[in-house]
């Protein structure tokens, strides 16, 4: 009862700060006038939110400062491990050898490719190379997150690679519709544009906001919009293993003595909410309580899931200070951008493969 206590003392300040921003955000994002001209999620909201009322937070970071942290930490990885409540494995069947094979060497390729230019060519640290690549990999500000806090590198970092993902990701969401229906991506039938989007956009709701706009556009089909959405969440489902390797390799790289393995124990629960979403998915009309069914309560947590990742993302926001991410991120900005052309062209490829299969 003390430990609870001396929690919400610590914590309440920012928590609050931080709850105001999720419901501003989600109330935001519900209005059909917002929701319809910028197919922005809650989560691109929050961060804009936070963005505009980091002056506040800096001024008043000595109260603020522990909730708010809590939010972009511990919050986040609640958040990932109930975001595995929106994934089954079943679905993967879907898209068949060739999709995961896809998404595989999209996620891997495409982290490599950052590391070289960042740290070789663009003069990059090591850290931010690894989570723009992360980012633009497999699931944007998910798994930047995720890293940065398998590598427990500095916040700053963190926030340059979410703002440059966040940039490219809105663009790809808004553009690729557009390009599809104006005849500028050639030779891609729906389906294929629709692994065109889940192999290259960067967060799960680019994904999303594409296909609704697509389908706004011109009737883009919902077996398309599934496709879209399945590979990208073969990308996101990489996460799992994609930690594990990088805590062996900080581990390996370390400067400590200790040279312990820092598990992320999220990622296993991640997968394990995988497995549970996957055996409870053909009984979701049975009720559990009352009129209470596996159904709602899956939609509970996933809605659960979202608030705490919204959350996360206006947390981040806060403590994005302008005077240094300008004067740092320049570098990041050109290395996503650079990211974000081998995610068209190589998807593009990999979508007349996918085509010719499927």
């Amino acid at each position: 009862m003390n430990s609870l206590k001396t929690f919400f003392t610590h914590n309440i300040q920012g928590l609050l700060l931080v709850g105001g921003i999720v419901a501003l955000s989600t109330y935001l994002s519900s209005i059909p006038a917002i929701h319809n001209t910028t197919h922005l999620a809650p989560t691109a909201i929050a961060i804009l939110i936070g963005v505009c009322l980091s002056p506040l937070f800096f001024k008043y970071q000595q109260i603020l400062g522990n909730g708010v942290h809590f939010s972009a930490k511990k919050l986040l990885k609640l958040g990932i491990i109930l975001y595995g409540f929106f994934i089954t494995f079943d679905e993967l069947r879907n898209v068949g050898l060739l999709g995961l094979i896809a998404a595989f060497m999209v996620v891997i390729s495409i982290f490599l490719i950052s590391l070289f230019i960042g740290i070789k060519v663009l003069k990059l640290d090591k850290e931010t190379s690894m989570l723009v690549g992360a980012g633009s990999a497999i699931c944007g500000a998910a798994a930047i997150l995720a890293l940065e806090s398998t590598l427990k590198s500095d916040s700053l970092k963190g926030i340059i690679a979410i703002s440059c993902i966040v940039i490219f990701g809105l663009i790809g969401m808004f553009s690729y519709p557009i390009a599809f229906y104006s005849d500028l991506i050639p030779q891609l039938n729906e389906n294929s544009m629709g692994f065109f989007m889940g192999a290259t956009l960067h967060e799960v709701a680019n994904v999303v906001g594409a296909a609704e706009i697509a389908k706004d556009m011109g009737g883009f089909s919902q077996e398309a919009a599934n496709t879209a959405i399945i590979i990208k969440m073969i990308r996101v489902i990489m996460l799992v293993p994609f930690l594990f390797f990088m805590a062996f390799y900080a581990t390996k790289h370390t400067q400590s003595t200790t040279k312990t393995i820092q598990i992320p124990y999220f990622a296993f629960l991640f997968l394990g909410t995988i497995m549970l979403h996957t055996f409870l998915s053909p009984h979701k009309a049975t009720p559990i309580l009352g009129t209470i069914t596996i159904q709602s309560l899956i939609s509970s947590l996933q809605f659960l899931s979202v608030l705490c990742i919204v959350a996360a993302m206006g947390a981040l926001g806060l403590q994005i200070h302008f005077k240094k991410l300008i004067a740092t991120s320049k570098s990041a900005f050109i290395l996503a951008f650079i990211l974000f052309g081998f995610l068209i062209f190589g998807g593009y490829f990999l979508s007349l493969l996918f085509q010719r299969f499927f």
